[in-house]
C-alpha cells in the first residue's frame, strides 16, 4: 500500500522505524527484532539506510521480508549525499523488484572522514530522480526546530517547499520533545503553502547515552520537565526506560488530541518499547 493512500484515511496511524545491522554477523538478531515489531501490526514500518549506503543490502532484505513474509507496508530510506546516480538507480531498481512502493528520500549525513559525492547536493534532487524512475510514493524529512545547517527557520521551510514541489507526498519530522515546537512548525509551513501530510516523529528516550547523542548531533531542545526525568531516573536503567516510554506516550496522546493523527516512533529495534507504546494507546488507536 502506498503511504499517501494510508494517510488519506480518516484514522490515527502508528508506525515504527527499524534499522539494519552494520555487519552481517548481527543480521539474525536484528531480523528477529524487526519481526517482533511487525507482529504488532503497525500501519507501516520504515527501514533506514546507512550513511553512504553501507547497509543498503540489509535494508533491501529486511524490507522485503517485512513485506512478503509479514504483510507489512514498508517505507525504505534512501540517502544520496555520498551516492552516485548509478548507485541510486541500482537501489531504486532493487526496491522495485521487491515490490516496495514507498521511499523516504534523504540527503543524509556526510560520513565521518568522508566527503559528499558531486552527483547530489540536496534531497530535492534525489526526489526528482526517484520520481523519474518509477511510480513510487516518496516521502521526505522535515525539522520542526530547523535543520542544523540552515541559516534560519524561514530558509529551512523554503528548502522544504522545494522538496514537496519536487514530488514529496508526505513528510516525517525529526524527533522533538516539546509539542509546542511541532504546532508552531505546522502553522508556519501551512502558511507557506505546504499542505502534504506531516507525520510526527517521536523518540522514546530510554537511556542517558541517547540524550548525549541527540543533543550533540541535532541540538534538539529538551524541556525542563524532560530534563528533570533524566536527572531523577538517568542512573536507573529500568526506571529511565519506563519513564521514557511514558513521556513519549504522553507526547503522542497530546498530539492526537490536537489533530496530529500520524505518529512515527523511532523504536530503535526494541520490540518491548514499540509494544509498550502501542499498548498504552490501544483504545486511542481504536
Amino acid at each position: 500500500m502506498k503511504i499517501s493512500e494510508l494517510l488519506k484515511q480518516d484514522k490515527v496511524t502508528l508506525s515504527f522505524e527499524v534499522f539494519p545491522p552494520k555487519t552481517s554477523s548481527s543480521y539474525e538478531s536484528v531480523a528477529r527484532a524487526t519481526q517482533e515489531i511487525a507482529a504488532l501490526r503497525p500501519d507501516f514500518m520504515s527501514v533506514t539506510y546507512g550513511a553512504g549506503g553501507g547497509t543498503s543490502e540489509h535494508t533491501v532484505n529486511i524490507a522485503a521480508d517485512l513485506r512478503k513474509k509479514y504483510d507489512v507496508t514498508v517505507l525504505t530510506h534512501l540517502t544520496c549525499v555520498s551516492s552516485t546516480r548509478e548507485h541510486v538507480a541500482k537501489m531504486v531498481q532493487k526496491y522495485k523488484e521487491n515490490g516496495i512502493e514507498n521511499i523516504l528520500a534523504l540527503r543524509g549525513d556526510i560520513p565521518e572522514g568522508g566527503a559528499p559525492h558531486s552527483d547530489y547536493h540536496y534531497a530535492a534532487e534525489l526526489v526528482r530522480d526517484i520520481k523519474s524512475q518509477g511510480d513510487f510514493c516518496i516521502g521526505g524529512a522535515c525539522y520542526p526546530e530547523g535543520h542544523v545547517e540552515a541559516a534560519n527557520k524561514t530558509e529551512d521551510i523554503l528548502h522544504l517547499k522545494e522538496k514537496v514541489e519536487a514530488g514529496c507526498e508526505f513528510l516525517t519530522t525529526q524527533m522533538f520533545f516539546d509539542n509546542n515546537i511541532m504546532y508552531n512548525f505546522l502553522y508556519r509551513i501551512r502558511e507557506k503553502g505546504i499542505t502534504v501530510p506531516v507525520i510526527a516523529g517521536i523518540m522514546p528516550v530510554t537511556n542517558v547515552n541517547q540524550i548525549k547523542r541527540i543533543t550533540s548531533m541535532s541540538g534538539t531542545y529538551l524541556p525542563e520537565r524532560f530534563k528533570a526525568i533524566v536527572d531523577r531516573f538517568g542512573d536507573n536503567p529500568a526506571a529511565m526506560k519506563q519513564a521514557g516510554v511514558i513521556y513519549a506516550t504522553e507526547q503522542i496522546i497530546d498530539l492526537i488530541a490536537n489533530g496530529v493523527n500520524h505518529i512515527h516512533v523511532y523504536s530503535m529495534n526494541k520490540p518491548e518499547i514499540a509494544a509498550g507504546i502501542q499498548a498504552s494507546l490501544s483504545e486511542i488507536l481504536g
